[in-house]
């Protein structure tokens, strides 16, 4: 398999092929909003030094940490810092992974089951960043006769890896805690994600907790690296997505995101997704 070394190509080609493909980035790419797409990503960062908003959620990134992002995610890299920023990135088709998936073994479940005490980091000891990078490497350099069934039976083994990591750290009730940075966005965060359904202003924001709209504005973007506003319309085409993709209504699903209007909604989700909500359903349905 061809070592990509841009996240977008990898994204593109994973969907396209219906398949997956690996990037191996030294440099950022031109920084994406918080963003959401149709493919399973796998962030290993090999230097660390940046952070991960993933939903409600700020993580710090060190060396060895993995994160497991799917397809309902919203997430967004901060700019923190302008070292080099080494790491891996994988982009899945989902329905690739489901059909590798057995009736014993669901692969898929690093990326779909997800409990109250979740977290899409993984923090690998030095042992497991070893066979990691033995995986990627022998995936990127299989060539010649069977490079094929080479690639994807070490893919497979990859996963088995994965998922049982998750498996021993649930065995063991130990869970990755997100980075904390402030009180004041913590609750704000939890706030916007439980209200996520209403319409709310920066104002009304400002309001609930007591403080000026230019001091929430600027704690807020220092602690994420995103505007609120960016923040609450990702999270809102993630959650759109997850609802039209279990059958829900395209005007319930409108209501239950909060967005003012249908014309509202139609846009943002078209802008982000690429299709309209009704076409998304109708791939997601057939």
């Amino acid at each position: 398999m061809k070592e990509l070394n841009s996240c977008k190509d990898a994204m593109a080609q994973s969907i396209e092929n219906n398949y997956f493909a690996v990037a191996h980035l030294y440099k950022d790419e031109k920084a994406m909003e918080m963003h959401i797409h149709d493919c399973y990503e796998v962030y290993f960062s090999i230097s660390g030094g940046k952070q991960f908003l993933i939903d409600n959620k700020v993580y710090d990134i060190e060396p060895g940490d993995l994160f497991l992002i799917n397809q309902y995610d919203s997430h967004y890299l901060t700019q923190i810092d302008k070292e080099l920023h080494e790491r891996i990135v994988i982009m899945i088709d989902p329905e690739y992974m489901r059909s590798i998936s057995s009736k014993d073994t669901n692969l898929d479940a690093c990326f779909q089951e997800r409990d109250d005490k979740f977290s899409h980091k993984l923090s690998l000891s030095q042992e497991q960043q070893g066979r990691f990078l033995y995986f990627i490497n022998k995936i990127i350099t299989s060539n010649g006769y069977g490079h094929d069934l080479l690639e994807r039976a070490t893919f497979t083994e990859l996963f088995v890896m994965i998922n049982s990591i998750i498996n021993d750290k649930k065995d063991n009730k130990a869970t990755e805690k997100p980075a904390t940075y402030n009180e004041q966005v913590d609750a704000i965060l939890s706030y916007l994600n439980n209200n996520i359904q209403y319409p709310i202003s920066i104002g009304d924001l400002a309001k609930h907790f007591y403080i000026s709209e230019s001091y929430i504005c600027r704690i807020f973007k220092a602690a994420t690296g995103t505007t609120i506003n960016k923040y609450m319309t990702a999270r809102r085409i993630s959650i759109a997505k997850s609802l039209l993709a279990e059958g829900t209504g395209v005007s319930e699903v409108c209501d239950r995101c909060g967005f003012s209007d249908y014309s509202n909604f139609l846009k943002a989700f078209t802008k982000s997704v690429g299709i309209s909500p009704k076409k998304y359903s109708q791939y997601c349905n057939r």
